[in-house]
This record gives C-alpha cells, structure tokens and sequence, in this order.
C-alpha cells in the first residue's frame, strides 16, 4: 500500500484530539553496551507509526515560530502534517522546496537551540520533534525509491565555478543547476562532501547518505572534480578566465587550532581534523581493507567540549580505547549538544570537567605519555557569556595516554584567500562578505558558510548558500529565480 498517495490508499490520521497530552515520542537507539564497538548509526529512526504519532502533537500554529527559527525557512507545520496524513513522500516534497539535505538537517542539525526552541509546545513540555520527523521523511523516500528526478529549468547559457562540495557548496550547486545553470564543483579530498564526510563520524551520519545527495547533484547536471585543490593549481582569477561566469567559495574552516603547549609536535598528538578524516573519509578504521595507516590508541585523551571532542572521543573509544575527555569549564558550559554528550556518556567516555592541559607528557622518543592538566574554577563571566575557568594553584595531575587529540576549534581554510589578494578577508582570515547577497569584494565572486561566518553548523551554511543562489542568479540573469 503506497502511503504517498491521498485517499483510500492513504494511512489514516492520528486523531487532534488529546495531542498536546501525547507525550514527545523517543528515538530507538542501539543499546550503549553494544554501540561502543562498532561504526554503525546510534538513532534507529521512527517507524511509520511512531512518526504519526510525533507529527499529530504538532498545533499548526498559524504563525509557526519554529519556521523564524529555521535558517533556511523549512515551513514545517506544512511538512509535519502530510507526515501526519500518512503522506510521507508528499512530506519530503515539501522540505525539498526550502533545503537540499534534509536526511542530513534531521540528523547533525541543532534543532534544540533553533526551530525546537520555538515550538509553542517547549514553553510547557516538550517541543514536536521536527529534526526527527525532518529524517523520518527523507530516509522514507529514499528507501522506498520516492525521491523524483529534479525538474531543471531551460538552459541560461551561464556558468559557475562552486570551490568545495560541503553544506554551502551542496546548497548553492542545487539551486542553481535547477535555475538552468551549468554547474562545476571543486573538491579538494577525493569524495565529495566536504565536511560530511570527513568531519562526521559514520555512528552519527552514515556516509551513503551524504554520497546520495551528492548523486543527485549529478542527476542534475552538476560536474564534480575530485582531488582538484582551488588555490593551488587555479587561482579564482583564473577560474574567470577559463569562462565561468561566477564563482561561489565555499572551502570552509578546515585549519586546526592547537594549545600551544609544550611538546604538542610530539608522536601520537592530533588535531581533530586530521584525527576523523583518517577514521571517516580515508577509512583507517578498516585497516588492512584500507590501505590507510591505522590509528590504534589504548588511551585517548580528547581536548575539547564540542561536537567534534565529542565525535572524536567515540571514535577513540570504538578504536578500542579507554577515551578521555578533558574539558576546562563544567558541563553546563560545553558547547556541544546534550545529547551527543549523553550518548557519550553511556558509552563510557570519561569526563574530566574544569581541567586544563598544560603539558603533552613525552618518553625519550618524543611519543605521547601522559597529559599534564590543571583543576580549574569558575569566576566571571566572560565574552562569551559563560563564567571564564581560573587555574587552581596545586592542583597538577597527569592523565595517562598514548594519544591526544586537539578539538578545541578550526579556522578558515586559507588556501583562496592567500591565492586571491583582492578578495577582502576579516582579522580572523574569514572572507568578507555582504550579508544580504553574500557577494565578496571581488565582482562575480560570492562566499558563504564557514570560510565566512567562522565554524558553524550545517545548517547556517545551508542557510548563507541559498542566499547566495538566489544573488548569484540575479547576478547571472537579472531577475529572480521563479
């Protein structure tokens, strides 16, 4: 029975009355126990019938403050009620209209702090479950083959030059292949995806998801070059040159920060970047199936209390080690979302709260031994809004390790800049854009996501890359995209 379809072939829908009483339904995971010795996904997914039930408490607010907190717009009452009908493919239609990842949006996207946050129902309880619901439809429809071939308008004739295939790239290359653009990306690793790929661990965002998304692209028109590194064998100069009618730059913020503590050069330190691209996008974890070196630490220690500490102390802890996190304020402060420190938790990732490395600790061979750390308290608040960690005289101690891993933040990748003077960049190495077009200094240049805005999440470049689009075609053509 096709549940696409309205009418007697339709699923019924769950019945309005009571919906605010119906409780939020839970995700299915893998047990912990089992999870932490293996890549594959933790959330299971809702069946169809516990998605019903979600998408029946949601109230079809006549003015949906979940769709201000979108950053790409999704209008989310409207998708959440075909889901409720039964009418799941119908419902990822409907989000297809305003995002072009929604099985990855459902998955790594802070819903929490955006569109959840302003669900009428969180002033009382707890908020629909739109990002769980957002990957219901779109898994549905792709496992049951209901994803339709892109309709693209006639040819324009114009051509764009995409450098990096991540979220921002991904947005901006579907908007305008769509428009009747002839788009070409550049990827400088050899899989497209950018930071979905090397950046996400599988147990989170299974790559077949994000390589189905890059197939549609393709299904669309769009030329991919892999291993083909914008900056150094082409500048964007002479990407003009060689016909393109525009550019959007979208490489990210792929250069790790350190500590700049004593001995971080040593054998066995990694930022994280280098750390997860090995285990996810150059598949160390399936050493010898891989011809990638192995990564085999016994005792990791993770620096950081953000997504990435966290992806990257799972992934330590799957590798077979004991996986340490060291973070210097509480758990209150981290910055990663609650329930990627609670799968943590289970898992049986240690955490050490308000302590701070000081010191890589190195045997005569310059390998990794040990981290000295400090205890730290909390005083003031500081810039960031939350109360700075001050050092407790005394208080050293060392942890244990082989491996230590640096996940306290990237900057911009500085390749295009460096390559292309003119092109204005900020102090922090960020290009300088217009917000309200995101063109740069350089005409027919535009940039977004976090080679603009600083490390941030998916779905802000998403939501940079479609006002980029939508710039660039009435840059291209002179009007807007119908």
């Amino acid at each position: 029975m096709s549940t696409s379809e309205s009418g007697p072939g339709a699923k019924a829908a769950a019945p309005k009355k009571g919906r605010i009483k119906t409780p939020r339904q839970p995700m299915p995971e893998q047990d912990p126990r089992r999870r932490r010795y293996n890549f594959e996904e933790v959330p299971r997914g809702y069946s169809e019938e516990t998605a019903m039930l979600e998408a029946s408490r949601c109230l079809q607010c006549k003015k949906p403050g979940c769709v201000e907190g979108c950053p790409v717009n999704i209008q989310i009452p409207a998708f959440i009620d075909e889901i409720a009908k039964g009418r799941f493919v119908e419902a990822l239609l409907k989000l297809k209209e305003q995002t072009a990842l929604p099985a990855v949006c459902g998955r790594v996207c802070p819903q929490e702090s955006q569109c959840e946050a302003r669900c009428i129902l969180a002033k009382k309880g707890d908020s629909v479950a739109i990002g769980r619901l957002e990957r219901f439809a779109a898994d549905y429809a792709r496992k049951h083959g209901g994803v339709p071939d892109p309709v693209k308008a006639a040819a324009t004739g114009k051509r764009v030059a995409i450098v990096g295939t991540g979220p921002a790239g991904i947005t901006v290359a579907g908007e305008l292949a769509r428009w009747g653009h002839e788009v070409v990306m550049y990827e400088a690793l050899h899989l497209a995806g950018g930071v979905l790929m090397y950046g996400i661990p599988q147990f989170r965002l299974p790559k077949e998801i994000v390589q189905f998304e890059v197939n549609s692209l393709k299904r669309l028109g769009v030329t991919i070059h892999t291993d083909y590194v914008i900056g150094k064998m082409e500048s964007v100069d002479q990407l003009m040159e060689m016909g393109f009618d525009a550019v959007f730059i979208a490489t990210g913020a792929g250069l790790p920060m350190f500590l700049g503590i004593p001995h971080e050069n040593a054998i066995g330190v990694f930022s994280a970047n280098e750390f997860l691209t090995r285990a996810n996008l150059m598949r160390a974890i399936d050493f010898p199936r891989f011809a990638t070196s192995p990564i085999r630490p016994r005792r990791a220690v993770t620096v950081g209390g953000g997504n990435v500490a966290m992806d990257s102390a799972r992934t330590a802890l799957r590798l077979g080690a004991e996986s340490t996190i060291v973070y210097r304020r509480s758990k209150a402060e981290m910055p990663a979302r609650s329930e990627e420190v609670h799968h943590a938790e289970e898992e049986g990732v240690i955490f050490h709260l308000l302590t701070n490395p000081v010191r890589i600790v190195t045997d005569a061979a310059n390998r990794v031994t040990g981290v000295e750390c400090l205890r730290m308290e909390l005083g003031e608040t500081d810039s960031s809004g939350r109360r700075r960690p001050v050092p407790v005289k005394g208080s050293e101690f060392i942890v244990e390790a082989d491996t230590v891993i640096i996940a306290i933040g990237n900057q911009p990748n500085p390749l295009v800049p460096q390559s292309s003077p003119e092109i204005q960049t900020s102090k922090w190495g960020t290009i300088v854009a217009d917000p309200a077009t995101m063109m740069t200094s350089k005409p027919g240049v535009f940039a977004g996501g976090d080679i603009v805005s600083g490390a941030a999440t998916v779905i802000s470049a998403m939501g940079q890359g479609k006002i980029a689009a939508r710039a660039m075609h009435r840059y291209l053509t002179g009007k807007d995209p119908e």
